[in-house]
């Protein structure tokens, strides 16, 4: 026997008392705030970082998306790695890798060493925050799980809202000098804590360590990471470039490999082997319209948050603090609602999306118009909780209903897609959105930021009306799987 089977060692034989049940997930939760809350926060730091380390547009881009695309990319891969090694020590690799990064980030010389920082950063997130999901699964039955579940669905929401308001804040107190730095450098300490409690109370089951049989795919892998950097990276820096010949090349190549994607993973599929997606949960009725309403709706999101950021300091120049409190209203009715649509009848659940859709379409509209006269009061706080209200209806909904088909040996999978499909979304949503507003922001009259944040937001709104789209189709599948299993719920 070689030695490699050695680590597999079960850490604990017995199984942990509820006290360690709680304090497991109440530690794990708390690294997986970090990770959520760094999505968001450096939104509003922007300005001063671009101010601080002379960045240029793309590479704002790059620092805000650089995070989610390493982040989405490899939270399968972090599933996966989970499984076959259990969640204890992936999780402390990925707050140790997370907590380095931060700090590496914090320090950052200049923009370069920044964004690759950002990469490493979600690549830690990756390996920390699957690992939550699988404990509540493992070691939480009953009620108890269902009150996990519902911490952990909290934990979710905050997160957004949280990285807003606590990156203005950080920024604007302006501790020790620290300005943008600070919105990395809070997560050093919180890390470090979290590096000497987990080894001694995170608890771990045999079940944690039980051989896995999936193993991982690294050709899948290599093919679908190069692929998605070779269309994200021309669409953050194309506009700079002025769209020179190698973007184009770029992005044609990157589609190709999204397609080879496919054949490599139906290969694998095909040889009995274990693909990182399997992509047969597309065959569920119900999960195509799902993924294009979700990432329609993303897409736009993404846009909206990273413009609007934008907007208010180097626009109506406010500060990074102000800059979060106004995007408050967005993502905290987007996290209540999340949180809370499931106290509706199950029988309109099936119209929330289509709602929420047409709810946050008429809110970017409205929201393109007020702003088109550069122009900020209390209708402006309105209308972007209209926006985050209509989200909020549409996205949680999207994810339940899309597994109405989904059998249940292939949930992991379609839980998996359709995560990794919310994250990249919201890098494209950065990449497109966010070169459109700079493009059009960088001519210089009075309002150019008031023309191009009004601009983006029709463009977004446009992009909206096929999410409604999206939503009617899914809403008829499930309301089809309704009429056929009236004792069944969609959700």
């Amino acid at each position: 026997m070689t030695s490699t089977t050695q680590p597999r060692t079960v850490v604990r034989t017995t199984s942990p008392s509820d006290r360690q049940r709680w304090l497991t997930l109440a530690l794990m939760m708390v690294g997986q705030f970090m990770a959520l809350v760094d999505v968001t926060i450096v939104n509003v730091a922007l300005p001063t970082m671009q101010s601080d380390l002379h960045a240029s547009g793309a590479a704002l881009q790059l620092v805000v998306s650089g995070y989610t695309i390493s982040y989405a990319m490899l939270l399968i891969t972090g599933a996966r790695l989970g499984d076959m090694r259990g969640p204890k020590p992936l999780f402390q690799l990925g707050l140790l890798t997370f907590t380095t990064s931060s700090l590496i980030c914090g320090i950052s010389p200049n923009v370069g060493l920044l964004i690759a920082a950002r990469f490493v950063q979600g690549a830690g997130a990756a390996a920390m925050v699957p690992q939550l999901f699988s404990v509540i699964q493992r070691q939480f039955t009953g009620p108890a799980r269902l009150r996990a579940l519902g911490l952990y669905t909290a934990t979710l929401a905050l997160g957004s809202a949280v990285g807003q308001v606590g990156g203005g804040l950080l920024v604007t107190s302006n501790v020790f000098g620290l300005t943008w730095r600070s919105v990395f450098l809070v997560n050093v300490p919180i890390g470090a804590v979290l590096a000497v409690l987990i080894p001694r109370y995170v608890t771990q089951t045999p079940d944690d360590v039980a051989a896995s049989q999936r193993r991982l795919d690294l050709q899948g892998l290599a093919v679908v990471a190069s692929s998605v950097l070779l269309i994200v990276l021309p669409l953050v820096l194309g506009h700079e470039e002025d769209w020179p010949a190698w973007t184009w090349v770029s992005l044609i190549v990157g589609v190709l490999g999204l397609v080879w994607f496919v054949r490599v993973e139906r290969r694998v599929a095909a040889r009995g082997g274990h693909p990182l997606l399997n992509l047969d949960v597309l065959q569920a009725r119900g999960m195509p319209a799902a993924l294009v309403a979700l990432t329609v709706g993303m897409v736009g999101y993404g846009g909206f948050l990273f413009s609007l950021a934008l907007h208010l300091q180097d626009g109506l120049g406010d500060s990074a603090l102000r800059a979060g409190l106004t995007l408050l209203p967005a993502v905290g009715v987007f996290g209540l609602i999340g949180m809370y649509w499931r106290r509706l009848s199950d029988r309109w659940h099936h119209l929330l999306p289509v709602v929420g859709y047409a709810i946050a379409l008429v809110g970017y509209l409205a929201l393109a118009d007020y702003l088109r006269a550069d122009q900020a009061g209390v209708q402006l706080y309105l209308l972007i909780g209209v926006v985050g209200a209509g989200l909020g209806m549409a996205f949680s909904p999207i994810l339940t209903l899309a597994m109405v088909h989904v059998q249940p040996h292939a949930a992991p999978d379609a839980s998996g897609l359709l995560t990794t499909t919310m994250q990249l979304s919201q890098v494209v949503g950065v990449a497109v959105f966010g070169s459109l507003f700079l493009s059009v922001a960088g001519h210089h009259h009075a309002h150019a930021s008031a023309h191009a944040v009004a601009t983006t937001f029709a463009f977004v709104g446009v992009l909206t009306a096929l999410g409604v789209a999206g939503a009617l189709q899914l809403a008829r599948v499930v309301q089809r799987a309704r009429a056929a299993a009236p004792t069944a719920t969609a959700s």
